[in-house]
């Protein structure tokens, strides 16, 4: 290696070590670590304390905030939060304040009982999911304005991994650290009050970051909008317009947002059931967080990094049916499973298989995404209108998932899972075959 190429080396490398990327990296620990309270490790505990798959899967409906944050967003870009914005900043100001907030909803969700008061629960879940919604949005921000644009990449990957990272704690960390406390005797009903508490004092990770980071500077245009509210409304109005009415002009428009809801659907209808599928046919918690979070987060970093190798090695409409076809396949490990019953090899094999193919498709459509969106000056708001579509699957579409384990069986469940992605094919070969994939020559 030359030295000018070790000079661009090192310089590449030192940029994930500069404060403003750093303050990034926390802030994505801070999003992370709220999503699996509201999803994954609440439907342990829900499986845990006797509560049936129909229930289950219907509490996949709290994740719509996540879907829906799109609605709310202006507010945060139009007004100020009372004192702390005042005192911190804008950005700042909100980050605190969901962050806050976000300490407690997830202290008072813990200290619920999911079997006792099932609605509560599902009211404590939404109230989380929908702060933890609301820092994303002011996070997503914080990070473009704060970043040049030489380190948006950078930031980005470091946002990723510490997104990933929180995942995993709040997921067989909280699991691991529940079973810990049963074997050192703290009663059943108070484990999980315990281990949601833990979750709500990580977030002063990201808290920190925020009182160590800079405020970003404010345009003069910026600062006459947040102090008109009419100016703010009227940008959002005219911006939405103008970004729902570009993008509905694009050839194949229906078909293409067809194809957004459905990509992922099967993984996220299968996904929704894991957790109970493992607990169920007769792993322990332990076995739970070592396989399922612990191997198969290292598989979804891994997956994730293969999916950027064949993004750029492949077309894209290649790289989307390989995507594809092995999400559909990765399905099929599960009813492999089901018919293995409780074996640690294949369970195993089968997380490191459906992890791997699942990053790997999620890296791929994220880049079929960025694609649709060609006009710079829309680019936020088709985008959050795309990720908003692309999780209808996860959230609305997978509600039922539970009813359709319970009445047809673990084997089945998967194998039904693995031809909902069938239909999501059919429309690639259509968006594929008229040229209204990015990149593709229409036919039209």
């Amino acid at each position: 290696m030359s030295a000018s190429e070790r000079t661009g080396t090192i310089a590449a490398l030192a940029v994930y070590f500069e404060r403003r990327v750093l303050i990034v990296l926390l802030l994505g620990f801070s999003s992370g670590l709220p999503l699996a309270l509201s999803g994954s490790t609440l439907a342990i505990w829900m499986t845990e304390r006797g509560v049936s798959l129909e229930n289950i899967g219907l509490y996949a409906l709290v994740g719509l905030p996540y879907t829906l944050k799109f609605a709310w967003a202006p507010v945060i870009d139009a007004w100020r939060v009372p004192w702390l914005s005042r005192v911190f900043g804008r950005r700042r100001g909100w980050l605190l304040a969901s962050q806050l907030t976000l300490m407690a909803a997830i202290v008072c969700l813990g200290m619920l009982d999911p079997l006792a008061s099932p609605w509560l629960v599902a009211l404590g879940a939404l109230a989380v999911a929908f702060i933890s919604a609301t820092q994303d949005i002011v996070v997503d921000a914080f990070r473009v304005e704060s970043l040049d644009d030489d380190r948006q990449a950078a930031g980005m990957a470091c946002y990723v991994a510490a997104y990933r990272t929180a995942m995993l704690v709040s997921g067989a960390g909280v699991i691991a650290l529940v079973a810990l406390l049963e074997r050192y005797g703290v009663g059943f009903d108070e484990v999980w009050s315990w281990g949601y508490a833990a979750m709500a004092v990580l977030v002063v990770v990201g808290i920190g970051a925020v009182l160590t980071a800079e405020e970003p500077q404010d345009t003069d245009e910026d600062e006459n909008a947040h102090a008109t509210p009419g100016n703010a409304i009227a940008r959002f109005v005219n911006t939405a317009l103008g970004a729902f009415s570009d993008f509905f002009a694009k050839p194949g428009v229906l078909a293409t947002l067809a194809f957004v809801v459905l990509f992922k659907f099967c993984d996220a209808f299968a996904g929704v059931m894991t957790g109970p599928f493992v607990i169920d046919i007769g792993f322990d918690k332990a076995a739970y967080a070592a396989i399922v979070k612990g191997v198969g987060f290292a598989a979804l970093m891994a997956g994730g990094f293969a999916g950027g190798i064949v993004a750029r090695a492949l077309p894209l409409p290649q790289a989307l049916w390989t995507a594809g076809l092995l999400q559909i396949a990765s399905n099929l490990m599960f009813a492999l499973q089901a018919q293995v019953g409780v074996d640690h090899t294949v369970l195993t094999a089968t997380i490191i298989i459906e992890n791997f193919t699942g990053a790997l498709g999620t890296v791929i459509f994220i880049g079929y995404l960025s694609g649709l969106c060609s006009n710079p000056a829309h680019t936020a708001t088709q985008f959050a209108l795309l990720t908003a579509l692309s999780a209808i699957g996860r959230t609305v579409l997978s509600a039922g998932s539970g009813f359709v384990a319970e009445g047809s069986g673990w084997t089945s469940f998967f194998i039904i899972s693995a031809l909902i992605g069938i239909p999501a094919l059919a429309l690639l070969a259509y968006l594929h075959a008229k040229g209204y994939l990015p990149g593709v020559e229409n036919t039209d």
